[in-house]
């Protein structure tokens, strides 16, 4: 099958097409036909390594899986033993290994059925970034009617989710992006919008706070946070520090917490089948749409990673395969 494979560390110069063999489902494995990918930061930290804390994870000296890629939509091909949710023909969406290829494989439970009226396109647009902000707004924050809720960094990946799923639960959203995005983020339900460029943030309280964007000081974002309000922090980017890279700011989050007024949260967003199940079900009922920026062919992969890593991609970046 055809692949985008890497050898090493580094940044997407690096990315080959390449012919590989296609993989064989194992136990709780299912081999997916993909038909598109999603492309998020993730990707690009998992590529170049850094922070240094990721490869840990994932190989220390070089990627120990050598096609990138996480998010993907596709068709079912084959089940491994002990799956009993799929069965070939089926249409999914979800996160897999290597989604960067003609075929993937995915963990059964990580998977569910794609959105009926979504794309295959849309669909690989989800799972990440949809999950993150499922987990930041429903989980983490808490959101109820008719709360306050701040949203930094609304016209990206996981922002752009965060508003609708925010404004899905009733409250009253205010999102913070770059002025050619605060007509879109309008148009996902945010009641007021903030053009960063003009002014950081706004000068008024929030009961929930999601930042998406940025390494904003702590100190700067509790001052917009009500005296028992939320802030959740969703990654950290814009750091040359080469082991933490802005995911300090959530260390530092995590030990402020317990001493400050408002509740501090540093993220860890979390992938099953039920969140998948969640997200459909807002999907289908017209409350949530994704938001696909380009897209770009498997042999122009490098080139999609080019174009998220200024941070500034409108909502998800998209491979079709």
């Amino acid at each position: 099958m055809k692949a985008i494979v890497q050898h090493q560390y580094g940044p997407a110069d690096l990315l080959r097409l390449a012919d590989v063999d296609r993989p064989t489902a194992g136990p709780g494995q299912v081999l997916v036909k993909v038909r598109a990918a999603g492309v998020d930061p993730g990707v690009w930290h998992l590529m170049t390594g850094l922070p240094y804390a990721v490869r840990l994870g994932f190989g220390l000296r070089r990627p120990r899986n050598r096609v990138p890629g996480l998010d993907l939509a596709g068709l079912v091909t084959a089940v491994g033993p002990g799956v009993t949710g799929f069965a070939a023909g089926d249409a999914v969406y979800g996160t897999g290994a290597g989604s960067f290829a003609e075929y993937a494989l995915a963990p059964a439970d990580r998977l569910a059925p794609k959105p009926a009226n979504l794309t295959y396109a849309e669909a690989a647009a989800v799972p990440v970034s949809g999950q993150t902000a499922l987990t930041a707004v429903r989980d983490a924050a808490r959101v109820r009617p008719s709360q306050r809720v701040l949203v930094i960094g609304a016209g990206g990946g996981v922002g752009s989710y965060a508003v609708q799923l925010a404004r899905a639960a009733g409250a009253h959203v205010t999102g913070v992006c770059g002025p050619g995005k605060l007509d879109l983020v309008r148009s996902l339900g945010a009641a007021e919008v903030v053009d960063y460029t003009r002014t950081d943030l706004p000068d008024q309280r929030y009961d929930v706070v999601v930042d998406t964007a940025g390494n904003r000081p702590l100190s700067r974002l509790r001052r917009v946070l009500t005296p028992k309000g939320t802030l959740v922090l969703v990654g950290g980017e814009a750091s040359d520090g080469k082991w933490l890279q802005g995911f300090d700011r959530q260390l530092r989050a995590l030990a402020l917490s317990p001493v400050v007024g408002p509740r501090l949260v540093p993220l860890v967003a979390k992938e099953s089948t039920a969140n998948l199940a969640a997200l459909t079900e807002f999907i289908e009922a017209g409350l949530v749409r994704p938001v696909v920026d380009r897209t770009f062919s498997l042999a122009e992969v490098p080139e999609a990673i080019r174009h998220i890593e200024g941070g500034h991609a409108t909502g998800k970046v998209v491979v079709a395969i």
